[in-house]
């Protein structure tokens, strides 16, 4: 007769809930990294914009060209405003989120825990007991001599 856990199949589902949880984690992290470039991204273009901007300053310039870079300016402080907001709600989900995997990767690790001791005291057991039928099989023989 081989081991069987009892909690098989609990440790079974606790193992696929680790697995979603971590799953979502990484979607969290892969969207972070996607907003930390966006926002390296165009805080490396108002940079270049405003440098362009003041090596242009003394050059003759048409109204409406300066109005289009201040303009254009303004656009990339407030989408720069809206991504630092956005990645602030996604440092929070990822905080959460977190939290979420860790607890079930307790729960899954408690149980294995489990699994292993009984597997262990399981083993132990038979050990002993084919033991004990090696040691009745010797004394039998022993004895009919």
């Amino acid at each position: 007769m081989s081991f069987q856990f009892p909690l098989a199949t609990v440790l079974r589902v606790r193992g696929v809930v680790e697995e979603r949880e971590e799953r979502l984690l990484q979607q969290i992290l892969a969207e972070i990294a996607q907003t930390q470039d966006a926002l390296t991204h165009i805080n490396a273009e108002i940079l270049e914009s405003d440098a362009l901007r003041h090596a242009e300053v003394f050059k003759t310039r048409a109204g409406h060209n300066i109005h289009a870079v201040y303009g254009r300016m303004n656009e990339l402080k407030q989408n720069r405003k809206l991504i630092e907001e956005q990645l602030e709600k996604l440092e929070k989900l990822r905080d959460r989120q977190i939290a979420i995997y860790e607890t079930a990767r307790r729960n899954r690790e408690m149980l294995t825990n489990m699994q292993d001791e009984k597997r262990s005291a399981y083993e132990s057991d038979l050990a002993r007991s084919e033991q004990k039928t090696i040691d009745d099989n010797f004394i039998a023989r022993r004895g009919r001599v």
